[in-house]
């Protein structure tokens, strides 16, 4: 089911599409850097930041996937 959602929001979800594809941009460039030997210090901190993008946005995307997953969860519940 999660799946066939994330497939759905791939076609239809304009944000989602863009945030999974900035999500594999950084996920290369950390496969790249973690392939070296060693890292300069301007590496690690290059490192440091794509980890922090990249959980950000895949907070983001996990949030487009629960407001997709439940629609009625997130409006607020009136008296």
């Amino acid at each position: 089911m999660a799946e066939d959602l994330k497939y759905r929001l791939l076609q239809t979800n304009e944000e989602y599409r863009e945030l999974v594809s900035k999500h594999h941009t950084l996920d290369d460039r950390l496969h790249e850097l973690e392939s070296k030997p060693h890292l300069t210090d301007a590496e690690q901190i290059e490192e440091v930041s794509l980890k922090k993008r990249k959980l950000h946005i895949k907070d983001r995307m996990e949030s487009i996937l629960r407001e997709h997953s439940n629609p009625n969860q997130s409006q607020p519940l009136t008296a």
